[in-house]
Order: structure tokens, then C-alpha cells, then sequence
């Protein structure tokens, strides 16, 4: 089977500035996802690559550069979804690790448990030799600046180069037919301490089932899951006979008109075919076409 893989930076207001650094973050996330996929390796592999590309880019809302809680804190959250068993990894709250998605897949692979938060998902990464940091390793100058302004009043886009940026994400098919979706956010600024969004929910900010697809989700998360966004996705792609981009599509159209709130996903069907919609000004993705090469967009 051919292999696929998608990836996306966030749904929300990009300006300008950003456009360019959005679209060689995901550059840099597909290249390191495909040399695996390319040399024969796994959809997981592949995906944790990807997304720890994500993570560590501070243009993005994931691991380093993530947007601070009100305490002033990063708290991170991440899930791992396999395809053909239908498990999941997913960990929440994290203060203290530099790339969440490494113990999100912890969790698929080595935990009795689907999700861990807190403390006791630290003390599982510890086990898992999943170094700790300093929380003050995962804040940047910017987002420090950002939150004290927005703290102190009204939040406002021109402090963050767009407020809701930038949860990060991932799907890929290897040559084997595995089907694995991933998605790592830091959340939205100033959110209360212990808040946990739809991107490590199964269901809610992402999916992966290999009889349908997998999908990624994007945007403001508590409306996101109120319409559980990543699998109505797959549902519609298991339900329907339109293309990858109609499924994609019509996802963020019902929760527009549901929720009338804003977001976006990326996918891959059963075949691997790549979709992608948002209804926020701008959305970072990028995906490899069945040649080989690669398109990313803003």
C-alpha cells in the first residue's frame, strides 16, 4: 500500500508575519514523518516523528511555546490513536514534559490505562525514561508577554499573533496498511489550571479507525466536543461515498452550524486520501502527494 501522511499546525487568525514560518514548520514535520514512511517504517513512528517537529517549533501551540494557563504555567495535553485496535494514548496536564506526544504513545504502548493527567502521567514518564523539564523550559519570551497583557485585560489577537493558535497534529498510513492519528496542543491562554480540551480526547480531537480513517481536530475545543469532531469525521467517511476534502468539509460545516464556532481538521480515508477544512481565517497543514512531493498551505 502506498504510504500517506497529513499534518497541521492549527486552525486560527495567522497573520502575516507567521505565514512563512507556519508553512516551513510543517515542512520540517512532513519530511521527517516521510523519511520513515519512505524507508518502509511505521505510521507511528512516522506520526510521533512529525508531531515532535511540531512540539518543539514555538510557532505553534504544543510542547515548547505553548500558551500559559492563568497561573502563568504551561500545561500540555496529547493523544495517540491506533487505527487497527481502536486504542488510544493520551495524557493531559503536563507540566513538566518537552514533547507530550513521546508519552502519549507511552500510554497506547505500555500502560494498562487509556489516559493519564497530572502527576501520576509525570511519574509515568519517569518510568518510561521520559526525561522531566522545568516548566520555565517550555515558556517563551513571547508567550510570557503575551499572557501578561491578556491577564491584565481584555484578550486580544494582536498579543499572540492570532489568540487561538496553534495545536499541532498528525495522520499517516504506512505501507502496511496501519492507520495511526496524532494531536498535541498546549490549549488557550490564561485557561483555568486542570482545564482539559478536545485534543486528547478520544472522539474529540482525535481519531483513527483503518475500516474508515483518521482525522485530527483544530480549534476552539469546547465545541469541538460538543459535537465529538473526530469521530463524526470518520463516521462520515465510513457512511459516505463523497471525497476525503467533502468529508473533511462537512465536519467543520456542522460545527459551525451547531456550535456556530470556529476550527478545522485534516484526514486521511481508508485509502489514504488526504482532506483538510477550517473555517478560521487561516489553517497551517501540509501533506505528501502520491508522488512523493510535497504541498503545504496556509
Amino acid at each position: 500500500m502506498k504510504p500517506a501522511l497529513i499534518v497541521h499546525g492549527g486552525a486560527w487568525d495567522i497573520p502575516d508575519v507567521a505565514v512563512s514560518a507556519c508553512k516551513s514548520g510543517c515542512e520540517r514535520a512532513l519530511t521527517a514523518g516521510w523519511q520513515i514512511l519512505e524507508a518502509g517504517g511505521s505510521a507511528l513512528d512516522a506520526i510521533e516523528a512529525a508531531v515532535v517537529i511540531l512540539e518543539d517549533d514555538p510557532v505553534f501551540d504544543a510542547g515548547y511555546g505553548s500558551h500559559l494557563n492563568l497561573d502563568g504555567r504551561v500545561e500540555c495535553d496529547a493523544i495517540v490513536m491506533d487505527g487497527s485496535t481502536l486504542r488510544a494514548g493520551s495524557a493531559a496536564t503536563l507540566q513538566h514534559v518537552r514533547n507530550p506526544v513521546r508519552l502519549a504513545r507511552k500510554v497506547l504502548e505500555n500502560c494498562p490505562h487509556m489516559m493519564l493527567v497530572g502527576d501520576g502521567a509525570e511519574r509515568f514518564a519517569q518510568e518510561q525514561v521520559i526525561k522531566l523539564c522545568a516548566n520555565e523550559e517550555l515558556v517563551t519570551d513571547a508567550e510570557r508577554e503575551a499572557w501578561s497583557k491578556c491577564k491584565m485585560g481584555k484578550h486580544a489577537s494582536v498579543f499572540h499573533r492570532g489568540h487561538e493558535q496553534g495545536t499541532v497534529g498528525a495522520v499517516a498510513m504506512d505501507r502496511n496498511g496501519q492507520l495511526f492519528a496524532a494531536t498535541s496542543t498546549g490549549g488557550t491562554c490564561c485557561k483555568l489550571p486542570g482545564r482539559v480540551g478536545d485534543s486528547p480526547l478520544i472522539g474529540c480531537g482525535c481519531y483513527a479507525d483503518h475500516e474508515a480513517g483518521g482525522v485530527s481536530c483544530t480549534g476552539y475545543g469546547e465545541a469541538i466536543m460538543k459535537i465529538v469532531m473526530a469521530k463524526t469525521a470518520t463516521d462520515f467517511l465510513r457512511q459516505s461515498s463523497e471525497s476525503a476534502m467533502s468529508v473533511a468539509r462537512a465536519s467543520v460545516d456542522l460545527l459551525a452550524s451547531r456550535t456556530h464556532a470556529t476550527g478545522g481538521l485534516i484526514l486521511l480515508d481508508r485509502q489514504g486520501n488526504p482532506g483538510w477544512a477550517f473555517n478560521t481565517p487561516r489553517m497551517s497543514y501540509g501533506y505528501v502527494q502520491s508522488d512523493g512531493s510535497t504541498v503545504t498551505g496556509v
